[in-house]
């Protein structure tokens, strides 16, 4: 039995999910198959992260935010490679974002309720707009935003702005150690009990 209370960690296709141990993994969350999950990651409550297809990284320090979907797709006859899901460090992705067979670099932004599908990139420092829907193929450039359904270049980030995007990834490395101390604390108590 693994160590994350009401977390479905499911083993697909001979291949089960790795979890670094200093990794917060919350209630409600359900990782399935292929996945790396990489040092100081938050996963956030009541995700899905599903590798039954190809496979799902998740670099250090990134957070997924609660309800957040995660997939990837499977090889084509054009696309032998099929369509993984690579997260990088330091990645901040929004509520209820679907991220879909994509790259996402290194402090890269998914705002919330966003879309990122098949073969979509998004540079280093880049970030798609909460609600917006970057299609498949797109590429997102360093340092740009991004938005609207379908999403554009709407204009360059500001040194503020990336700045700020830097802090929530702090800010989200601080309070996913709050929350895995909460609810280990709160398991120990209810198995006490």
């Amino acid at each position: 039995m693994h160590k994350y209370p009401d977390v479905s960690i499911i083993p697909m296709n001979g291949k089960s999910p790795r979890i670094h141990d200093s990794a917060f993994i919350a209630p409600g969350c359900r990782i399935i198959g292929d996945v790396e999950i990489g040092p100081d990651v938050s996963i956030w409550y009541n995700c899905v992260l599903r590798a039954d297809v190809n496979f799902i990284r998740i670099g250090a320090r990134t957070n997924i935010q609660d309800g957040s979907v995660l997939h990837c797709d499977s090889a084509t006859p054009g696309r032998p490679e099929g369509f993984p899901t690579i997260l990088g460090e330091d990645v901040l992705v929004g509520h209820l974002a679907m991220v879909h067979g994509c790259v996402v670099e290194d402090r890269g932004f998914i705002g919330l309720g966003a879309i990122v599908m098949n073969g979509a990139h998004i540079e280093s420092d880049g970030m798609l707009a909460a609600g917006a829907m970057l299609t498949g193929g797109k590429r997102i450039g360093a340092r740009q935003l991004w938005g609207g359904r379908p999403a554009a270049h709407m204009r360059d980030l500001t040194e503020a702005a990336i700045a700020d995007m830097q802090r929530g990834v702090a800010h989200y490395v601080h309070n996913g150690k709050a929350h895995k101390h909460a609810v280990e604390t709160a398991s120990h108590g209810a198995t006490e009990g």
